[in-house]
C-alpha cells in the first residue's frame, strides 16, 4: 500500500496551522482523567464494572436508594448490566446516601463514583 506524498504534506500543513491559531489556548485532552473533589463524605460508592446502571429493579419500580435514605452494608445500592448479566452493587458500610451521581440507565465506567454516603 503506497501512501500519497501529497495527502500527508497537506495533513502536516493543516495541522501545522491548526496549531498555529490554537497557540496560546490551553488544551484539554480528552484522554486525562478529570476527577470531581469529593468533600465531606465518608464513603463513595464506586462501579465496579463498565456497564449501564439502573436504580430499581425494573423500570418503573421503586429505587433502591433514595438521598437521606439510611442503608446496611450490603444493602442492594443499585444494579449494573454488563452483556445481559444483572449485577448489585452493595454497599460497603452502613451509611445514610448523601448523593446519587448517576442517572438511571446511564452507561457507567469502571471506578466512577455512584453513591456518596455520609
Amino acid at each position: 500500500m503506497e501512501i500519497d506524498k501529497k495527502i500527508i504534506r497537506k495533513l502536516i500543513e493543516v495541522l501545522e496551522d491548526l496549531k498555529k491559531s490554537l497557540k496560546g489556548n490551553k488544551i484539554i485532552n480528552s484522554d486525562d482523567s478529570i476527577e470531581e473533589k469529593i468533600v465531606d463524605s465518608k464513603a463513595v460508592i464506586k462501579s465496579p464494572i463498565v456497564g449501564t446502571a439502573y436504580l430499581s429493579q425494573e423500570p418503573g419500580a421503586k429505587p433502591f436508594v433514595s438521598v437521606g435514605k439510611k442503608i446496611k452494608k450490603g444493602d442492594t445500592v443499585m444494579i449494573i448490566e454488563a452483556m445481559k448479566t444483572m449485577n448489585h452493587v452493595p454497599s460497603p458500610i452502613n451509611g445514610t446516601i448523601k448523593k446519587i451521581c448517576i442517572e438511571d440507565g446511564q452507561p457507567v465506567e469502571f471506578g466512577q463514583v455512584l453513591v456518596l454516603l455520609d
